[in-house]
């Protein structure tokens, strides 16, 4: 997925967040709805997020330097692990508190048609936002199961948007069934309640992005279907022997450093060897455009001619 795709997904989340936040504090504030409320925490928070997430692009996009030879990629898995912590504490800790305040001290949700209303095209707003990331999302990862796939992402400003839109539809549905239970049974605890639900799925969601940008964070391998397909097209060239080592780490959401030990036929001259090197870096680095950083190292030292003495450290 190209960067301009990743931008796409966050500017559709941060419009649609931003408006209904805004609506979803004028509801809280008419109706008293604990749910509501943490609601329109929730929509601030993430409306924040994906400013965060945009910040982590401009910084990751700046061109490597004497400080960072390797470039600044990875400064976006910092940001995207600072918004998993923003969701845990400012959304779901805050939601539950409220909602545990609420069944404590209930209090009667008024003109709860204002609630439903502002839920309902809150709904609308952020399945068209999921609808966006999703899309991105499949392009890039067509044909994987969805889990396995979220699983297997290097771009967390994409799956972050498709997390906390999924929480957000989550969130909304239980805020509609809060308001309208607390009504219908007239028990203004189970507004409450409600909260306290969004509370946890907010944290779950928190802790699940967390765990996948820290692994990323702290040099998680390139995906396993990519190193496959590498150590296929080299395996398959005749001048290589085997593929003894392959070391990766991933930089950014397209870029990688790869690093390879190959073992070539030991009947190949220097020059064979140095040919085979440079020929097959070129067509890894034109089969993967995301590996851009390519270290080949032989095995072991070309077969010297005959009547050549040999090297001496």
């Amino acid at each position: 997925m190209s960067s301009s795709g990743s931008r796409k997904v966050i500017f559709a989340a941060l419009a649609g967040n931003l408006a209904i936040a805004v609506t979803k504090f004028a509801a809280a504030a008419y109706t008293g709805s604990s749910a509501m409320l943490s609601e329109a925490i929730h929509s601030s928070v993430d409306t924040g997020n994906q400013g965060l997430l945009l910040l982590g692009l401009k910084r990751a996009a700046r061109p490597p330097d004497a400080s960072h030879p390797f470039g600044h990629g990875m400064e976006l898995y910092f940001w995207a692990f600072v918004v998993a912590l923003l969701i845990f504490a400012l959304g779901g800790a805050f939601s539950i508190y409220e909602g545990i305040h609420k069944m404590l001290h209930p209090e009667a949700v008024r003109d709860a048609w204002v609630n439903y209303v502002v839920l309902g095209l809150s709904i609308l707003f952020e399945g068209y936002s999921f609808s966006v990331a999703l899309h991105e999302f499949r392009d890039t990862h067509a044909g994987e199961p969805f889990w396995q796939a979220i699983r297997a992402s290097k771009d967390p400003s994409v799956f972050a948007v498709l997390l906390e839109d999924s929480a957000a539809l989550a969130g909304l549905v239980v805020a509609i069934l809060g308001v309208g239970l607390s009504r219908l049974l007239d028990m203004p605890a189970l507004d409450g309640a409600a909260s306290i639900v969004i509370g946890l799925l907010l944290v779950a969601t928190a802790v699940f992005l967390a765990r996948e940008t820290l692994s990323l964070l702290t040099g998680e391998s390139a995906s396993r279907r990519s190193l496959s397909q590498v150590k296929a097209l080299l395996a398959a060239d005749r001048r290589v022997a085997a593929v003894d080592e392959m070391l990766s780490m991933q930089l950014g959401p397209r870029e990688v450093l790869l690093a390879l030990t190959i073992d070539f036929r030991d009947d190949l001259s220097g020059e064979e060897v140095e040919r085979a090197a440079a020929e097959l870096t070129l067509a890894v680095e034109q089969a993967h455009p995301e590996i851009t950083r390519l270290f080949m190292r032989p095995r072991r030292l070309p077969k010297a001619p005959l009547g050549t003495a040999p090297l001496v450290a």
